[in-house]
């Protein structure tokens, strides 16, 4: 697991398969876009189905807020095509083979087993603003990514 990103934190870039299959890098969105990166356990389960679909009811509001949604897990990228379009995500869904990208951002293990929830706010310069880490509170994570937000978005209005 590597060192925990912290708010301040340059986000770490990577690249990953989206879930139709095209490469995406965080670096992509950088001076366009704020990113509200979230990973999830696994695709299809309770949790993380409720904590999706509380992105997808929002989304339009994260759009409004200059902002993108990606969401990560270990799935492979034929699950993570089923999980989008069981659920209409219209958001990126990212396979993160070996959570290789989850040990870059040091994001929580439960009890080193199960992957962690955690989302992160990053602005358009690749800055970490927020860091939320709660594996039960679902909905929390779109409730405190948007309050972050529209923080960020009234700083620099």
């Amino acid at each position: 697991m590597g060192t925990a990103i912290q708010v301040g934190d340059r986000a770490p870039d990577f690249e990953l398969t989206a879930a139709d299959g095209r490469k995406v890098k965080l670096s992509d969105f950088r001076g366009k876009k704020n990113v509200v990166l979230y990973f999830y356990p696994a695709s299809e389960t309770p949790g993380c189905t409720m904590q999706a679909c509380a992105f997808r009811d929002a989304y339009s509001v994260f759009q409004e807020l200059g902002a993108e949604v990606i969401g990560i897990s270990g799935d492979s990228v034929e699950r993570q095509q089923g999980f989008q379009k069981n659920h209409q995500l219209p958001f990126l869904v990212l396979s993160d083979p070996g959570n290789k990208v989850r040990q870059r951002y040091g994001a929580s293990s439960l009890f080193g087993l199960l992957p962690g929830r955690v989302t992160y706010v990053i602005d358009q310069e690749g800055v970490v603003r927020y860091v939320f880490d709660d594996m039960l509170n679902f909905k929390a994570h779109v409730d405190e990514a948007l309050k972050v937000l529209r923080q960020l978005t009234n700083a620099t209005a």
